[in-house]
């Protein structure tokens, strides 16, 4: 990149060209510090149930790529490491932030396909790509969140470039326009007002963006919030471009020191340290120093650090034997993964459920594979096209089973090629037994997906789960550890007690035309205590409405309700 970058006077880096190298750079550091910040963008829920995980989709999306871009050398062409990104992020994608920053970058893909740099017009048009292929795919986009933010920010960029901003300046208009829009999300959206938050998927990317910035202003890349993240591949937080396979030294050691009085100049030990390892931080304030090393020889660290006061919270660990159980889980989590099978018949089922006793009750209704995941824990785009070319049929339909799992189905379903796809838009486990009981193998592909989309409507789903943090919301003061009822997911009671919740939640749902209702209880509830609040259940409704008693064994919410 050296021949496309100057110094100005003011010692700004100012880089005219863009190469793969700096892209590759630029991603890893955007990584880093989206990974750094996830649970700052968690918090930013604006329902006070247990679902803040876009800070963690965002995460896991940008980490899918850190093993291809470790494979990717200095000169790689852009358009070949903007590939590698894409498709790396479209498999690793999580959640609906996560498919949508993966379209972002695809349309990057797209935009610098076969060039080998990039002027900043030809990136900033590229990023426009990645925001047109955004809002295409989601059914109803919605102002005030990422797609907003990416948008304005992208558009502001793109007028920099037009006006012959160099990349320095382009990142520099686009991060601040990526800050100002995120400002503005609760303008745009009421709910995020009234909670008196920003959109975390906006904010998501702006952390992004920000680490992608400290490469192109020549900072290098930012460092991961995880001293061992070295012994990763590739390496990170280190000097941009560099990556390690092996680990060279054997011992994590880190302690504190509990200062001298007279100790006012570290320069000794971290030179110390140095010496006899790397990965070394040595930082101090008034009263305590923080280190960290990797070094054969934890006891000449630890010896050098008394020399400078009272050693406290001392941690070693082998990380070479480490790496061997990490290997040991690769290896074991491939021998898991599903074998892919030839379609044989006509209709397959795939499901995304969590839960032991949901599990057995999908399969037997005819689901061929299982996708474990839900609310707080959203399986990857590449978990459903594992589980899909599992399944040995022509024709496939897809249950996600909640509204945040729809795009990574989606996605899956535009991936495969050898049968056809059915996602079906269910958003709750209720509506995925709806859909299937209305499954009728006599029918076509056509009469069956529309059937059984018709039945989602057929269902109502009750919710009792917990409040996670102190909030008021729609008129309502929570507490931490409040007990919330949900109807279709909307908050309607809010109480200390579970039983007396589930009670409430179903007499309000069952109508003088419901039939039947059935009650899941989870992981949290033992079986004495579920079938003491079934009785209370079966005690407030009618006669006429059969109600039925499920081990469903889920996470997250202690009772879920389905009323037909």
């Amino acid at each position: 990149m050296k021949d496309f970058v100057e110094v100005n006077a003011s010692e700004r880096l100012v880089i005219r060209i863009l190469d793969g190298k700096t892209l590759r750079d630029a991603v890893i550091s955007g990584a880093n510090q989206i990974f750094n910040n996830r649970e700052t963008v968690d918090e930013l829920n604006v329902f006070p149930v247990p679902d803040g995980d876009t800070g963690a989709n965002m995460s896991a999306t940008m980490k899918s790529t850190l093993a291809e871009l470790s494979l990717a050398g200095d000169d790689c062409d852009i358009g070949i490491i903007a590939e590698k990104v894409a498709s790396a992020m479209l498999r690793g994608a999580r959640g609906n932030s996560g498919v949508i920053l993966s379209l972002l970058f695809r349309g990057l893909s797209k935009g610098l396909a076969g060039k080998s740099t990039a002027t900043p017009s030809e990136f900033c048009e590229s990023l426009e790509m990645g925001v047109k292929a955004a809002y295409k795919s989601v059914m109803k986009p919605t102002e005030g969140t990422i797609l907003t933010v990416s948008r304005e920010a992208s558009a502001a960029a793109a007028n920099s470039a037009k006006d012959g901003g160099d990349f320095a300046e382009v990142f520099d208009v686009l991060v601040k326009e990526a800050k100002s829009s995120l400002d503005r999300t609760p303008e745009l959206l009421p709910v995020l007002k009234k909670a008196g938050v920003v959109d975390s998927g906006g904010m998501g990317y702006l952390y992004i963006i920000e680490g992608m910035k400290s490469v192109v202003d020549g900072k290098g890349i930012v460092e991961r919030d995880d001293p061992d993240a070295k012994n990763a591949t590739p390496v990170v937080g280190s000097a941009a471009g560099t990556f390690e396979g092996e680990i060279e030294f054997t011992y994590c050691t880190e302690y504190l020191v509990r200062k001298k009085p007279d100790t006012n100049d570290i320069t000794a030990l971290r030179a110390f340290l140095e010496s006899i390892g790397d990965s070394v931080v040595a930082v101090d304030d008034d009263e305590i120093i923080k280190v960290h090393v990797h070094t054969d020889n934890p006891g000449k660290a630890l010896e050098e650090g008394l020399l400078f006061g009272q050693l406290i919270n001392i941690k070693v660990e082998n990380m070479r034997e480490q790496h061997k159980g990490e290997t040991v889980k690769a290896q074991q989590k491939s021998l898991n993964k599903l074998p892919p099978k030839s379609p044989e018949n006509k209709y397959g089922f795939v499901a995304v459920v969590a839960g032991a006793g949901l599990e057995e009750l999908f399969k037997d209704l005819g689901v061929d594979c299982i996708v474990r995941g839900g609310q707080t824990f959203n399986p990857s785009t590449e978990d459903i096209i594992e589980a899909i070319l599992a399944t040995p049929a022509y024709n496939v339909f897809v249950l996600p089973n909640n509204k945040n799992i729809i795009l990574a189905a989606e996605q899956a379903q535009k991936v495969i090629k050898d049968r056809n796809v059915v996602v079906l838009q269910s958003r709750t486990i209720p509506q995925g037994i709806s859909a299937l009981l209305s499954f009728n193998a006599d029918e076509e592909v056509r009469e069956n997906s529309v059937q059984m989309t018709l039945s989602l409507d057929k269902v109502s789903t009750g919710a009792i789960t917990f409040a996670v943090r102190d909030s008021d919301f729609e008129e309502k003061k929570i507490k931490k550890n409040d007990i919330l009822a949900l109807e279709n997911g909307k908050l309607t009671y809010v109480e200390k007690d579970v039983t007396k919740a589930l009670v409430k939640i179903t007499k309000r749902m069952v109508k003088s035309d419901s039939s039947y209702v059935t009650v899941m209880y989870g992981v949290d509830i033992s079986e004495a205590a579920a079938e003491e609040s079934f009785k209370q259940v079966k005690a407030k409704v009618s006669n006429d409405v059969e109600v039925v008693l499920i081990n469903g064994g889920q996470p997250v919410y202690y009772y879920i309700v389905s009323v037909e």
